[in-house]
This record gives C-alpha cells, structure tokens and sequence, in this order.
C-alpha cells in the first residue's frame, strides 16, 4: 500500500499523455502548500535529528551495549530506521521548495524510496516490540527462543536485508528504464514521468508485500494488547499478589502506547491511501486528495518524534539517561 505512484509508477501510465498532463494538474499541490509542509517538515527534521541523535548515542554506546537484550535490539533498529527517515527529509523539503530537474530525479530515484525503506522498517521493528513483550507476558517463566538476543539480531539482520533487497532491486529497474528526455520540470509532485510502465509486475509485487505487512502488523499489534489485557483480568481475577497485577498493568499500559502511535502515525496514511486509489481519476478530487495524502504522510513522518516516547517507556535506563541529560541541562 506504498504510494508508489509518489515513487513512479501510477495507473495513468495506462492513459493517453493529455490524460497524464490533466491528472498531473489535478494533483498539483500549490505554493501555500508547499510552504506549509516545508515547513512542518524542516521543524520535524530538527527535532528527529536531536530525538533520534541522542537515542542512537545512548543505544550505541558501549555500557548500553554490554546490557543488551532481545527488546534493546529491536529498540536500537526502531532508532536507527527513524534516525535514517530524519536524514530523507531534506530530500522530501527540497523537492516542494526546488524547480530543479536534477533535484526532482535525485528526490524520484532516491528520496521517495529511502523515506518508504525506513517507514516500513519502522512499522515491522514496533511489531517485534509488540511480539517481544507478549511472548514475556505470556511466558513469564520461561525461555522462549525468540526472546533471545541471537534471534532478535537475527530477524533484525532478516527484515533489513529483504527491505534494502526490494528497494535496490527497484532502484535498478528504475535506472534501467527510466525516460532520460526531460528538458523541464513537470508540472506535478508525483514521479511517474520518470519510469517505464514495464516496471509495473514488480511494482504489483511490492503494492502486495507492503499491503500484507502492514495489515499482518496491525491486526498482530491489536492481538498483542488484547492479550495482554487479558493477563491482566485473569490475574486480578486470582487475586495475584499486588505486585504482580502492577506488573501486568505496566506492561498493558506500555503496549497501549506502541498501539497508539502506531495507529496515529500509519492507519491515517493508509486510509487515504485507498480513496487515492479509488478516487484518483476525478479531476475534482484530485487536489483535494492530494493534500490529504500529503498531511497523512507528513503524520506518518511524526513517528520519529513520537517514539522516543516508546523507548522512555520501554527502557528504564533510557529514561534514567534523558533524566541526567535533562539535569545537567537545567
């Protein structure tokens, strides 16, 4: 459910070129626009920058490192894909701000994939948090074998060489066939002037795999605090020893909050990604859909903000860091 007609491939490519030109123009974002999201994006841009630089320096550093576990290592790949989507950003900025047709086929060619390589890396790394945390929950006493550290570098070492395997794959094609005859800029923020529609199978592939990973992690995650509510009943239920049933409060409390962001940030952008779909040939929605689609995806880029919120939660030493870091500030 990527926006892949953003990255270059769109059902007009099926039409005639005046079509193409008309939609194009129906999608045009204009210079108020521009200027708000240029904005909105280079104020996240700083501040994912600060957030997510001081995260990557507390994560990577070498006492941090000697304390790993399973959650601390999906907690440092969340960091690092939120801290690569901060570094995207200038890219995304530059494009609504610069009339340069180097710039737009650096941003089509480049920008867009690496933006959409992170945010779904974000959203399958807070899926194994989620997992992470229920399979503590459910097997309190146990040692289960996707709890270990091995596993979790593992399928961490899995998702990013599938993610960058698919987007470089997708790189190639798109240089392969991409249209070198573009004397100016054209009038429209989406890329499918650049590409070839032969590359629509692997574009099908792709609408297809991120479709079923975001579906598959959402409906996990609501599976995932469902259960861990569940615990939590049975447990005050028993009458367990107070301690206990705080325990499991925390942890149904720390998963609602993974929840939360993950539906503010994703479900949004997802959403409208249907209408656009849908809607995308009716000129009169045309605009209008862009501009949603546009501030779904500036919501979805909120993320990197919004989970240092999950690592203050998720990591007692995190929070006893941005304590000390907050003390010696004041």
């Amino acid at each position: 459910m990527t926006d892949f007609g953003e990255i270059g491939m769109t059902p007009s490519l099926n039409l005639s070129s005046e079509n193409n030109q008309t939609n194009g123009h129906c999608e045009q974002i204009d210079m108020p626009g521009r200027i708000f999201f240029i904005l909105v994006y280079s104020l996240v841009f700083l501040m994912g920058l600060v957030l997510n630089g001081f995260t990557l320096r507390f994560y990577f550093c070498s006492a941090q490192q000697q304390t790993s576990n399973s959650v601390t290592i999906y907690l440092k790949n969340l960091a690092a894909a939120d801290y690569l989507i901060t570094l995207s950003l200038p890219l995304r900025i530059s494009h609504f701000s610069s009339r340069s047709v180097t710039m737009f086929r650096v941003y089509c060619n480049f920008g867009v994939l690496a933006f959409y390589l992170n945010m779904y890396a974000s959203i399958l790394f807070m899926s194994y948090i989620a997992a992470n945390r229920y399979l503590k929950i459910v097997h309190p006493l146990g040692n289960h074998i996707l709890l270990t550290v091995q596993a979790a570098h593992i399928i961490s070492a899995v998702t990013w060489v599938l993610l960058l395997a698919i987007t470089t794959t997708y790189i190639t094609l798109s240089f392969i066939l991409t249209n070198t005859s573009l004397p100016s800029l054209p009038n429209t923020l989406i890329c499918d002037v650049l590409h070839s529609k032969k590359l629509s199978p692997f574009y099908n592939f792709i609408v297809i795999f991120t479709a079923a990973a975001f579906i598959i992690v959402f409906v996990s995650l609501i599976f995932f605090y469902h259960g861990t509510s569940r615990r939590l009943s049975a447990a005050q239920q028993r009458q367990q020893a107070a301690s206990g049933s705080k325990k499991l409060a925390k942890s149904r409390r720390n998963m609602l909050v993974l929840v939360s962001v993950f539906c503010v940030c994703f479900v949004p952008y997802h959403l409208v990604l249907l209408l656009y779909n849908f809607l995308w040939l009716q000129c009169s929605w045309g605009q209008a859909l862009s501009y949603l689609k546009e501030l779904t995806i500036m919501v979805s880029i909120l993320n990197v903000c919004l989970d240092p919120l999950i690592y203050f939660i998720f990591c007692k030493s995190y929070r006893a860091q941005l304590r000390r870091s907050a003390h010696r500030a004041g």
